[in-house]
């Protein structure tokens, strides 16, 4: 049985929630009250869940999480490898919004 947690720190919060993606995939989802998120890859969807909500103070009703694999790349000719990073698209309840233009200067 998982464990649930009720309350996590403010630090914690904003150590799970690394930054938004603007892409335009998800600019087109903010019409469906959809956000996405880079998160922490050690963090589960409970964690996630309740980050957004202490962070921006609106309610989360589901949260679809994903890992991106980093590609394999040759810069210079040194061959390497991409991080890899966990996305979260974040579905608020009806009448929520997060403001996504305040970060953008």
């Amino acid at each position: 049985m998982k464990k649930k947690l009720n309350n996590i720190s403010l630090e914690r919060a904003f150590e799970i929630i690394k930054k938004p993606l603007t892409t335009e995939k998800s600019t087109n989802l903010q019409q469906y009250n959809q956000y996405s998120f880079v998160v922490s890859k050690d963090c589960n969807s409970s964690e996630i869940k309740f980050a957004i909500e202490k962070i921006f103070k609106v309610k989360v009703s589901k949260i679809n999480t994903s890992i991106l694999r980093g590609k394999s790349k040759t810069f210079k000719g040194t061959f390497g490898y991409r991080n890899d990073i966990k996305k979260a698209i974040v579905t608020l309840i009806e009448g929520n919004t997060i403001d996504s233009s305040l970060e953008i200067k």
